[in-house]
């Protein structure tokens, strides 16, 4: 693996030899600085004063042992190529503090991941190995354009000055300070580090932010220019599949939530942190998340995707008879969901919802999700699709607070998204609707979509359905425009598309999800 970093440089108490051999050392006149480096393409433990290191050690062959909160036993295992055999130095290191300490163990454990290339063993017995999990199920060219996309500080700058999505966030975290104080919080894909940063405001006693991206660098620059919170942040490059901590955490934070909450399958990485990573009944910021579905109704947009395959009607184009690709073209153009903010009088009946437990999902429940559709249409109308949105709860100890993508509300860079029928179906007022949303996950970080919606007129039954890719998304996130008065007749309420009150709690304070919204995704809201 390509290593960015070429130092990374810890001051220490003291530093001894406790396997001497015919040359010992000690350094324990401050300043003594203990460096990982990569100088030669091997990474390297050095120990030193000023400019001299006095010691260096071979991280490959190097273990290190906790003697005690701020002790611990270095051994490197050499060769001595004069007699052919085999000796251990062992390099005592008194640290300033216990937190000093975890972030040395933690990054010499990182620098032998990113580094080395072969299998080794780790000081805990498990074994490094070059493929880990994400690879097995994540195609190699997706994740590397995934991770650039997110190794990029403009990426960043757009999410941040999201300020729904940040001050959402910064508000759960501060208001939740009593969750937070003195608390090891484990950073999910830490990206810019700016979650970190507010877990450690709030008086976290140590954060460790996980980021696989060149982000981590940027991160780590970020960090170390808040120097009050700084000394209570490790950053550690790499995914949260491979990476080792010293502790266990007793919160999670993160900001997992793609375009239609799981576009990028990062909630997986986030479950998988779960298990890896947090204490029993740790807290998980956010803990819930929900996907809202509605059908709606829009010529505007309807015509907007069928006129864009008309191109492909033309029978002479310079002597060319494109007729033979109209329909592969209009079947594409449908296949893309539409991803824009938009107006919730468009709405047709009221949404249900389909709620995901962070808490409690197993990582294998998010490679196929399935949801059963029934509405009741308010209106006389032409449906084009459903819509879908969704928001995620922060289940804090003194404030509970929701961040959500809802038509209506505040628009985030999230947006809300829209499965566009190839067919519209015709209803009346009191009309059943019935369907499926049928989300299967693929190796390029996104999920198939496959939808049907049906509705019964009279003795004949009206069924429409499309495939997408969640993957390619037509991204029209225009604001919510404003409407004739020909589609303001349909319809022309604002229906209530959710509740987002704030959920009860049984007697051990897990989550009491309450009808009608939001509701189990196995059961279907009576309408």
């Amino acid at each position: 693996m390509e290593q960015k970093q070429k130092e990374q440089k810890f001051l220490v108490s003291c530093v001894s030899e406790v396997l001497r051999s015919s040359y010992s050392v000690v350094l324990e006149t401050e300043p003594v600085f203990s460096r990982f480096t990569l100088l030669s393409g091997s990474p390297d433990l050095r120990f030193g004063q000023g400019s001299t290191d006095a010691i260096v050690l071979n991280l490959q062959s190097s273990q290190l042992f906790k003697l005690g909160p701020a002790e611990s036993l270095c051994v490197s295992e050499a060769s001595d190529t004069n007699t052919e055999k085999t000796y251990s130095r062992g390099i005592n290191i008194q640290f300033r503090n216990e937190e000093e300490s975890r972030a040395f163990h933690c990054a010499f454990e990182q620098w032998k991941k990113e580094v080395v290339v072969q299998e080794c063993s780790l000081t805990n017995g498990a074994v490094s190995t070059s493929k880990s999990k994400f690879d097995d199920k994540i195609e190699a060219s997706s994740a590397k354009m995934y991770f650039h996309y997110y190794g990029q500080l403009l990426h960043q700058q757009n999410m941040l000055q999201d300020f729904v999505r940040t001050g959402t966030y910064y508000s759960a975290v501060i208001e939740n300070r009593a969750d937070f104080l003195g608390r090891v919080v484990v950073d999910v894909g830490a990206g810019s580090g700016i979650l970190s940063l507010f877990a450690a405001q709030a008086g976290a006693k140590h954060v460790y932010a996980i980021e696989a991206s060149e982000m981590a660098e940027y991160a780590r620059k970020l960090i170390a220019g808040n120097p009050s919170l700084n000394e209570r942040i490790t950053v550690i490059r790499g995914k949260v599949e491979d990476v080792e901590l010293p502790e266990k955490a007793d919160i999670l934070i993160s900001e997992p939530m793609g375009t239609l909450l799981v576009n990028e399958r990062m909630l997986e990485s986030y479950v998988i942190a779960r298990d890896r990573f947090l204490v029993q009944n740790g807290k998980m910021f956010p803990g819930v998340g929900r996907i809202h579905m509605a059908p709606f109704s829009d010529e505007y947009l309807y015509m907007e995707i069928a006129n864009k395959a008309t191109f492909w009607q033309q029978q002479n184009y310079f002597g060319v008879d494109l007729t033979p690709l109209h329909g592969s073209a209009y079947q594409g153009y449908f296949s893309q969901p539409v991803v824009d903010a938009f107006d919730p009088r468009l709405l047709v009946a009221p949404a249900v919802s389909h709620v995901i437990n962070f808490n409690s999902v197993k990582e294998e429940d998010l490679y196929e999700i399935d949801i059963p559709l029934r509405f009741l249409s308010s209106v006389s109308t032409r449906i084009h699709g459903l819509a879908c949105w969704f928001d995620v709860l922060f289940n804090g100890s003194t404030v509970q607070r929701w961040l959500t993508t809802a038509p209506g509300a505040a628009t985030t860079h999230w947006y809300q998204l829209r499965c566009v029928l190839p067919q519209p179906l015709y209803v009346m007022p009191g009309q059943e609707i019935t369907g499926r949303l049928h989300l299967v996950a693929h190796k390029a970080q996104s999920y198939t979509i496959y939808l049907t919606l049906s509705a019964l007129v009279g003795d004949m039954l009206q069924s429409s359905s499309v495939k997408l890719d969640l993957k390619e998304p037509y991204y029209r996130m225009s604001q919510p425009q404003a409407y004739s008065s020909v589609q303001d007749q349909q319809p022309n309420q604002l229906l209530q598309t959710q509740d987002i009150e704030l959920p009860s709690r049984d007697e051990d304070g897990s989550i009491l999800m309450q009808p009608p919204s939001p509701n189990s995704g196995a059961e279907l809201h009576s309408l």
